[in-house]
């Protein structure tokens, strides 16, 4: 069965998405240190087509002594303004595309990086700032090196919060689900939806258990150009009748887990979302429940309506 849903959600709906996906957003602004040693590798900086890439220095560069090697074609010509060098790249490399960019300062000291793709790690997201320190004892390098640390702090403070949030019955069922394992779960196919969007092409499973229900989404994405991601995901109760995208449903707990970042045009790849029966109870008694998923522009990609006869059993 086909279905083909044309979704425009609400000013409301709108800014509760957008700020789900805000963190995404914030400028990537990164610090590297460079020391005075010839052993040490070449900085990367991560770029992205068609996106400004700024490196910033504690004193202003040689415009004349300052190159990037093989960039016709595919970049603008390096520019110096001050204690900044522009990098412009004209559309996106290769995973294995590597320009080397050898900046030189004004006193003749020469630093060399390493310009290349974006990555699948956090660190390798597209660079909009890179602030360099030769010198590490400065004022400005230290309070660079705290805020780093602090945000290291956070960030292995999250993932612990992360992994133990994550360390459940549900949380095991979905990682197998999404590994396109069913066959080792006791979750059972119930009913199958596909729905072809602008940006992706979504095939449903809705599963049922003992006591559990659950959605495997298969992705892929049919941009031509550009990567699709998941920004968020949403269970919210449903009153009967009710259509997404669901505004004053209660949200519920969820398991969803998926091994991929984000999907380049023409890939494909699997989510799951487990739902214990639990969740199928509102403050009014037994609910039906809506999965939402929203994409990485903040819109409603798709959604699937489980109902609570699912776990009756």
């Amino acid at each position: 069965m086909r279905k083909f849903l044309l979704r425009q959600p609400p000013l409301l709906l709108l800014l509760m998405a957008f700020a789900a996906v805000a963190r995404e957003r914030e400028p990537n602004v990164r610090n590297v240190y460079v020391r005075d040693d010839p052993k040490d590798e070449a900085k990367r900086v991560y770029v992205t087509g068609e996106v400004v890439t700024v490196l910033r220095f504690q004193q202003p560069c040689d415009p004349e002594r300052t190159k990037m090697l093989g960039w016709e074609g595919r970049f603008e010509p390096v520019q110096c303004a001050g204690k900044s060098v522009l990098i412009v790249p004209l559309q996106d490399l290769e995973p294995e595309d590597r320009f080397l960019l050898l900046v030189t300062l004004t006193d003749g000291k020469e630093l060399p990086f390493t310009v290349t793709a974006t990555g699948k790690k956090e660190r390798e997201r597209p660079d909009q700032q890179v602030n360099v320190f030769l010198d590490p004892e400065t004022r400005e390098a230290l309070q660079a090196q705290l805020k780093d640390a602090r945000t290291r702090a956070q960030l292995l403070e999250e993932a612990s919060r992360r992994h133990w949030k994550e360390d459940t019955e549900d949380h095991a069922l979905a990682r197998f689900l999404a590994k396109d394992s069913l066959r080792l779960t006791p979750l059972r196919a119930r009913k199958r939806w596909y729905f072809k969007n602008k940006g992706a092409t979504i095939e449903a499973t809705v599963l049922t258990g003992k006591a559990k229900a659950a959605v495997l989404f298969h992705v892929t994405n049919s941009d031509p150009t550009r990567p699709w991601s998941l920004s968020g995901a949403r269970l919210l109760t449903t009153r009967p009748g009710e259509k997404a995208p669901v505004l004053f449903g209660e949200a519920k707990p969820f398991a969803l887990q998926k091994d991929w970042d984000e999907l380049g045009p023409g890939a494909s790849g699997s989510l799951a979302v487990v739902v214990d029966k639990s969740a199928f109870t509102s403050r009014e008694g037994p609910c039906d429940l809506t999965v939402e998923l929203y994409r990485q522009d903040g819109l409603l990609e798709t959604h699937i309506l489980l109902d609570r006869r699912l776990v009756r059993e």
